[in-house]
């Protein structure tokens, strides 16, 4: 940032947009989340990228651009090679008689100004872009994926004979651009003439390149290999592991192969180092939440319960608990089933069923290891439930998650694995329900008016009263679509919480074997918001829509 941070807050107050308590709430923020100061400022939405820039640049008095908002000709921005351009984040964006227009992180990078004066004999004319657009801009110019394809395998009227084409090459192009789109899992799938490339990204699968079959053996080869499996088995599925060097970070990646009927089918889950880092306030958690799982955390003994389906965000919950929770006067001990992060001073068990290690027995073999603190990757069956109670009642702090579709749900569910109902009651503190949904693009977000009339259609009155009011209209957002969203109106996700909090109320519901729905009406009564309610809130925020938060709510869309 141009500006030193104390600067930074000063230009920021005196405008109206910090004051000294948002302030302290920031710099909170960047101890929780390991984050600095500016970043923390976008997100928890004090500012937009935009904004900040258009008000550092006018302090500075100096011109600014946004990437966004203009059409790059490509042989303009490639007049800063493209290793340069990203290590000193410039972007040439624009070439007239005034001469080379540049995008720069820091205007006053003399030594790149000249670089581009001497290589193009033109003025440069320096302009001040955010880090946030310039990375974005790259990523738009990485992005075509079947170009690049089509540029390795070279013209089809002269095709390359297989041997002549880089197969790793072609891997790294795959595994590099699954990284630049936030890429949560690769398929790479044979089919009857071609084979395919998809991507998913933000939960929903993408097509995103199409290439000659016979290149396909070559490629899972190649995979296998990198993930230190056998190349020669080609009838019985695999399991491995890969790392991927990639700029100044590093991808975990794990590799499921199985055989289908047209060939060997490959799924790379993206282990990035960058969400290592997410906290439960990135996840979307409000504050009256966050209290309830602190109370929770903060206490030495019972269990925490994250629920919810396969790919709800779950894990992430659990280790952003266990991030706040690591502290070199614990011993923390984890069995997981696979270990999806590794986390620097946690013992890490990786289930493994050939050598006997089941989450009951290793976390019968973890309570003699002296444990302050147990994460277990899930409770499955009644044997595990049972260890995980007493473990609980013993004095340990335990984290796990339970495939239930609501909070409430989760206390039967425990009963239904033969657990007593006094050692639920005794034993859990607080159970997490959630769903993923995707945010709004920040580049293309746009205000839409809805009538009462077609949000009651879906949504009850009394809950469109609580967070939206009274009007005839209500006022949302949507994205447009754009370049960086792929025309989808939506980048990233956030998830809606239900945090259900084990009161002396709930236990006595408990002990009586209430069932789901009378429980959840109890934790209503005592301020619980459900995933609706929350994704409501979000919705009347600007961070997602009403169709994601129904679609994940499993109410009907309008």
């Amino acid at each position: 940032m141009l500006l030193k941070i104390e600067e930074l807050k000063e230009l920021l107050t005196s405008i109206g947009i910090l004051d000294d308590a948002k302030i302290k709430l920031v710099e909170q923020y960047t101890k929780d989340a390991h984050t600095d100061f500016v970043d923390a400022l976008l997100q928890m939405n004090i500012i937009s990228d935009e904004k900040l820039g258009i008000t550092v640049a006018n302090h500075l008095k100096i011109p600014f651009v946004s990437l966004a908002k203009i059409s790059i000709p490509e042989d303009v921005f490639h007049i800063v090679p493209e290793k340069i351009a990203r290590k000193k984040k410039v972007i040439a964006f624009a070439r007239d008689q005034a001469g080379i227009k540049l995008a720069m992180a820091d205007p006053r990078d003399k030594e790149i100004i000249d670089m581009v004066s001497h290589k193009t004999q033109a003025k440069v004319l320096p302009h001040l872009a955010t880090e946030r657009d310039i990375l974005n801009t790259f990523y738009i110019f990485k992005k075509d994926l079947q170009k690049a394809f089509d540029k390795i395998l070279g013209d089809t009227k002269d095709k390359k004979p297989a041997h002549d084409i880089s197969v790793s090459k072609i891997v790294d192009l795959i595994l590099e651009t699954a990284f630049y789109d936030k890429v949560s899992d690769i398929h790479i799938e044979p089919q009857e003439e071609n084979a395919l490339v998809r991507y998913r990204i933000d939960g929903i699968l993408h097509d995103v390149v199409v290439y000659p079959k016979y290149l396909h053996e070559r490629i899972m080869t190649r995979i296998k290999v990198l993930s230190q499996l056998r190349t020669d088995e080609h009838m019985s599925p695999q399991d491995g592991k890969m790392r991927f060097e990639i700029e100044d970070s590093y991808l975990d990646l794990r590799v499921s192969i199985i055989p289908i009927v047209n060939g060997e089918k490959g799924v790379l889950r993206l282990l990035s180092t960058q969400n290592r880092s997410i906290t439960l306030t990135d996840l979307g958690m409000s504050d009256q939440d966050l209290e309830k799982v602190s109370r929770a955390y903060t206490k030495s003994y019972g269990m925490i319960l994250a629920t919810g389906p396969t790919g709800s965000g779950k894990s992430t919950s659990i280790y952003a608990i266990l991030k706040v929770l690591n502290t070199r006067s614990k011993n923390i001990t984890t069995i997981e089933d696979p270990v999806e992060y590794r986390i620097e001073g946690v013992n890490q068990i990786q289930v493994n069923k050939k050598a006997s290690l089941t989450f009951a027995s290793g976390l019968r073999s973890i309570l003699r290891q002296d444990p302050n603190i147990i994460l277990v990757g899930e409770i499955r069956d009644s044997e595990t439930a049972s260890i995980a109670v007493n473990a609980a009642l013993t004095g340990h702090l335990v984290v796990s998650t339970l495939h239930t579709n609501d909070a409430a749900t989760a206390l039967p569910r425990l009963m239904d694995m033969k657990i007593e109902p006094f050692l639920v009651a005794s034993t859990v503190n607080v159970i997490i329900a959630q769903r993923l949904v995707r945010k709004i693009c920040e580049m293309c977000k746009t205000k839409v008016d809805v009538t009462y009339e077609d949000f009651s259609k879906n949504i009850p009155p009394e809950l469109i009263k609580q967070h939206f009011g009274t009007k005839k209209d209500i006022h949302i957002y949507k994205g447009a679509g754009c370049d960086i969203c792929h025309s989808t109106g939506y980048m990233g996700r956030l998830a809606v919480f239900e945090v259900l909090e084990v009161t002396k109320d709930i236990r006595e519901l408990i002990l009586k074997k209430a069932d789901s729905d009378i429980i959840m009406q109890q934790a209503k009564k005592e301020g619980m918001l459900t995933m609706l309610d929350d994704g409501l809130q979000k919705v009347a925020q600007g961070r997602t829509t009403i169709e994601e938060v129904l679609r994940v709510t499993k109410v009907e869309a309008i």
